[in-house]
């Protein structure tokens, strides 16, 4: 399946601690019941499951069996650690729900989007991974520190004016009526232009992280050629020797020649795609979303 037709993931604000960012994102489930408001199921009573154990013991008081006792026993002491590995996990839960629900604009669910929104935001987000698992940014060829801080924080203002936007346009939907009385279009309008306007400055936004990516993955290329170059260019006395041992003096010179060129000419592609991805960042820089 393409990646670009996949729903986006979740998002949540960089700038939060880093021990709430990995609580938050441990439990998507979480984050979608403090979205929608849902609390955990409570309905079930913990006495309730120590009738079997305690009716037993009771039944083996009255009738006086060891073997009533017994089983009464180990039911109970099963019942119990149930009880406790499940009051654990429930107050876990509920600690969790408040951390999700008191940090509830510091993120981006997919379904907090519409569509169209989910598409531009998976594709900043592909445009974002690319950039940070390219070999150039690996070497710190393109200004790796900056681009871990600013590509996270760059899709994080993406996600959160697309949410933005998304429950805007629902609104929209919800307020004006599909049919429009004659004469009331143009009172409507500046409305919808307004969230035209937007979407229109977030998709430019994403238009550019994209061509940011597309100048790396060039850089890239370019990057693996060099660097097979360089394997080559250790060797170059020997092709030179070789070239020298087999051709007459005048082609040797040229063979010769050649190589040296085409190493020159590697090594430029090479730094003027470098140049290319550094001047595609600076855009995103002079262009801030924030």
């Amino acid at each position: 399946m393409d990646p670009r037709a996949l729903p986006p993931r979740l998002v949540i604000d960089p700038t939060l601690p880093p021990a709430i960012s990995i609580e938050l994102r441990s439990s998507p489930h979480l984050l979608r019941m403090a979205r929608s408001g849902r609390q955990p199921d409570t309905t079930g009573h913990p006495a309730l499951i120590f009738v079997l154990p305690g009716f037993l013991l009771v039944l083996s008081l009255l009738t006086r069996s060891p073997l009533l006792f017994l089983a009464g026993t180990g039911v109970g002491m099963i019942v119990l650690f149930r009880w406790m590995a499940q009051d654990t996990y429930s107050r876990s839960t509920r600690r969790k729900l408040r951390v999700a629900q008191a940090h509830a604009d510091r993120y981006v669910l997919p379904e907090d989007l519409d569509h169209p929104c989910q598409m531009l935001l998976r594709r900043a987000q592909n445009a974002a991974e690319a950039v940070l698992g390219s070999r150039v940014h690996a070497a710190g060829l393109i200004d790796t520190v900056d681009n871990r801080v600013s590509l996270p924080e760059e899709v994080w203002q993406i996600a959160h004016r697309l949410r933005r936007l998304s429950a805007m346009h629902a609104e929209q939907g919800r307020i004006i009526p599909r049919e429009l009385p004659a004469g009331m279009e143009d009172a409507f309008r500046p409305y919808t232009k307004a969230l035209d306007a937007a979407w229109t400055s977030l998709a430019r936004r994403v238009r550019h992280l994209e061509k940011y990516a597309k100048q790396v993955r060039k850089a890239d290329k370019a990057y693996s050629a060099h660097r097979r170059l360089e394997a080559l260019a250790a060797r170059t006395p020997e092709y030179q020797a070789l070239i020298a041992d087999t051709v007459r003096d005048e082609m040797a010179y040229e063979r010769v020649r050649e190589l040296t060129d085409h190493a020159a000419h590697v090594r430029k592609m090479f730094e003027e795609s470098i140049l290319q991805a550094r001047q595609a960042a600076g855009e995103l820089i002079r262009d801030p979303l924030t």
